[in-house]
């Protein structure tokens, strides 16, 4: 289920129990924080349009995939057997949207909430981030991600040879009123400022604000709006470069 959770294709019963599983799952916890970060560099990359005959080759194939009569399931017997199914008929459906948007333009979904506002997101930030998609999809690429606090993930992509990072995040909590989020540099215990994340939104991909060269590693502190010289709060966020 962990793919499906990194594309929020869960809900109700499902979303609650499997929630609930990967508090105390290692494992499952780090697999879905790599889904969620491979999710969000796809969505940031750069599209390609698809040959003509794509779109009606895709629709026919998924019309003729052979799914379960609703009529013909067995009564559901407990919880377990429901969720099954349901889950069963989740994959389906987010199989064929998956296959319906690549066919009609290779825009693929990043992480959060809704497709719907999934895809804004990948819009908004397609078109005004190509020094992102840059960095995002650099060959030598190389990214780090941790669990956050209060359930949220962040993973930081590096590309050596531009020099330049990016930090995704999901989930993350608005700051008070009159404070921002700033990033910084950690060049080797020394807090350089990187740059300001944008208050208003909880999923966000920020290009550092500088070179990599030098640092080890990032960390995010909450500061004054209008960011701080130096970090003057305990960071909420510290992720060392992937070598």
């Amino acid at each position: 289920m962990t793919g499906a959770y990194a594309l929020h294709a869960l809900s109700g019963d499902e979303l609650v129990m499997f929630e609930r599983h990967l508090a105390g799952c290692e494992p499952c916890a780090q697999e879905a924080a790599e889904l969620s970060a491979t999710a969000a560099r796809l969505g940031l990359a750069a599209t390609v349009t698809p040959p003509a005959a794509m779109r009606e080759r895709v629709l026919r194939r998924v019309s003729s995939v052979r799914q379960e009569s609703p009529g013909g399931l067995t009564t559901v017997r407990t919880e377990r057997a429901s969720l099954r199914t349901r889950l069963l008929l989740s994959r389906w459906a987010l199989a064929a949207c998956l296959a319906a948007a690549a066919a009609l333009g290779g825009t693929t979904v990043w992480q959060h909430q809704r497709a719907e506002d999934a895809l804004r997101q990948a819009h908004r930030a397609q078109s005004g981030s190509a020094a992102i998609a840059a960095v995002l999809t650099s060959p030598d690429a190389r990214t780090r991600t941790a669990a956050l606090g209060g359930g949220a993930t962040g993973t930081v992509v590096v590309s050596r040879d531009r020099d330049r990072a990016v930090f995704l995040v999901s989930g993350m909590a608005r700051p008070a009123a009159g404070k921002v989020y700033q990033l910084w540099f950690d060049d080797d215990g020394t807090m350089r400022s990187a740059g300001l994340m944008d208050p208003g939104r909880t999923d966000q991909a920020v290009l550092l604000r500088g070179a990599v060269h030098g640092a080890s590693g990032m960390g995010v502190t909450v500061e004054p709006a209008g960011g701080s010289k130096k970090p003057t709060s305990t960071p909420v966020a510290l992720l060392g470069f992937p070598a």
